[in-house]
């Protein structure tokens, strides 16, 4: 069985580069701010470092930003697109922690089957995977129902605030359980991966970023049965963490239902 997986997931290099364009992030230029300043946060539909296209309003349907005084809900026409890019714009306000996130609306995608695996095995979700072997079903194709949900948690001024932890109610959330700001290098990171707003055990989680020095290698854990995963925090730099959930699903032309969630944060 472990020689036909292999088999099946030999890919051509085009077809890898293909499916690196998946992920979505919310990026700051710098993570540290300050208050009472207008900026502008990149949102990157492909890679940590690169967007692939642009994101349009109109499969947005929730924009929040988590200040000191609470939670807001913004409206859609802080989301902006310029070319193969989105930028999203805030007004900071008092001293704090603040935490910007974004929901984006469902769609459907069909790859092939050597192309819907290796995006299994690329993006951690290895369950799946697994599940298509025992069942023989690794030469097939797949249609998957997708939404991702992004957000970003970034310091104005020193003053640091407790809104990291808010959960926003996304079906699919990353929270952190200490506030990023409060973290060194060689600090571990704990955080909690919800769906539906509930814990979910035994989820892959995936972390890396982006240093001084160039790109940190990613690295994978899993959940224990709080849906709490410890990310290690080894260099300076802007870090994601990131999980895709993904079941079968039961709609007739439908093979699986997957919730993406990403966090971005910095660490100096």
């Amino acid at each position: 069985m472990r020689l036909r997986i292999a088999v099946t997931l030999g890919l051509t290099v085009l077809v890898c580069s293909t499916l690196l364009a998946h992920d979505l992030f919310l990026k700051l230029e710098s993570y540290f701010v300050e208050p009472g300043a207008a900026i502008e946060v990149l949102v990157l539909n492909g890679t940590f470092a690169a967007s692939e296209n642009a994101v349009t309003a109109d499969r947005v349907f929730d924009i929040a930003l988590v200040t000191p005084a609470g939670t807001e809900r913004l409206d859609a026409r802080a989301w902006r697109v310029a070319g193969d890019s989105t930028w999203l714009g805030l007004r900071v306000g008092e001293p704090g922690t603040y935490v910007v996130g974004a929901a984006i609306l469902p769609r459907e995608l069909t790859l092939t089957a050597e192309e819907f695996n290796a995006y299994l095995e690329h993006d951690g979700v290895p369950d799946i995977l697994a599940l298509r072997a025992e069942r023989g079903e690794l030469d097939r194709p797949a249609t998957e129902r997708y939404s991702k949900h992004v957000k970003a948690v970034f310091q104005a001024g020193a003053e640091r605030s407790a809104g990291f932890s808010t959960v926003l109610g996304y079906p699919a959330e990353i929270v952190p359980l200490a506030n990023p700001y409060a973290l060194s290098v060689g600090s571990e990171l704990r955080v909690r991966c919800l769906v539906d707003r509930h814990p979910v055990g035994a989820q892959t989680v995936v972390w890396g970023g982006e240093g001084p020095d160039g790109p940190i290698p990613e690295r994978r854990a899993r959940t224990d049965h709080d849906g709490v995963a410890a990310v290690t925090i080894d260099a300076p730099g802007k870090w994601y963490v990131k999980f895709i959930n993904m079941v079968p699903a039961s709609e007739p032309g439908l093979d699986y239902v997957s919730r993406w969630a990403t966090l971005t944060f910095e660490v100096r």
